[in-house]
């Protein structure tokens, strides 16, 4: 049986282990240290992350939960435009619970209005 000098056959008569092999391409699609688990390529994903969590707090919680919502959705944008960027999940969490806490802390803020006016009477 002839030789095979197939070069991408590593058993071939062709081939030396001396050949350069291909490197994968280098740029922003590149891992990170952090596996992908902290998306720093997009902060407002990460920034949204973090204020829907603290718009759980009483009294401030309504426009934490309110900026938390609208960067969540400039998050998801932006990683819709690139998706090399991460924080899909992130700006996920700060649609969620910004939205969530910021419903909650406005209908909380009507009621006791709403209270305070039928009590005024």
């Amino acid at each position: 049986m002839p030789p095979n000098n197939d070069p991408l056959n590593p058993y071939s008569a062709g081939h030396h282990a001396s050949q350069p092999t291909a490197m994968p391409p280098q740029g922003d699609n590149q891992g990170d240290a952090t596996g992908g688990i902290i998306p720093y390529k997009n902060p407002k994903a990460l920034i949204a992350y973090y204020l829907g969590i603290l718009s759980g707090l009483p009294l401030i919680g309504l426009p934490i939960g309110i900026a938390a919502f609208v960067l969540g959705i400039q998050g998801l944008r932006d990683r819709k435009r690139n998706p090399a960027i991460k924080g899909s999940i992130h700006a996920g969490i700060g649609i969620g619970c910004g939205g969530f806490f910021a419903l909650l802390w406005g209908l909380a803020i009507v009621l006791i209005v709403v209270s305070v006016g039928v009590n005024a009477k």
